[in-house]
């Protein structure tokens, strides 16, 4: 097992790493709307599912990977209500295969975000 870190999203804020790399597959923790600064992006639900796909992003980057290898997403919503714009900015960061995906509705994130999204690329999609 790899465990993979980068400066490029922000760090852990528990006892978990942001990604590891294991049997061929990159698991990604969920991802929040905060910058690699410390800086939360929470003014819009379109600009938070931004930020928190930047950082799905720079951690497959770190391992070697890139959102065409997701093979499946799990997209976390405090409000169901935001379902339509957060998959509107969701949409735009792939093309062709989408990969498998559940959204759920909890009552309650880390850090009172709305929206949090976790990964899983394969390293030879």
């Amino acid at each position: 097992m790899k465990t993979i870190i980068t400066k490029n999203a922000p760090e852990p804020i528990g006892p978990y790493s942001q990604a590891v790399e294991t049997g061929g597959f990159i698991f990604v923790s969920g991802q929040v709307a905060k910058k690699p600064t410390g800086e939360m992006v929470i003014d819009t639900i379109k600009n938070e599912t931004m930020q928190v796909m930047d950082n799905v992003k720079a951690v497959l980057e770190a391992a070697g990977a890139n959102l065409g290898m997701v093979v499946k997403t799990t997209i976390f919503l405090k409000n169901m209500d935001d379902f339509t714009q957060v998959n509107e900015v969701y949409g735009s960061y792939f093309s062709g295969n989408f990969p498998a995906r559940e959204t759920v509705q909890v009552s309650r994130l880390p850090l009172n975000v709305n929206v949090e999204i976790s990964v899983i690329a394969a390293k030879s999609r």
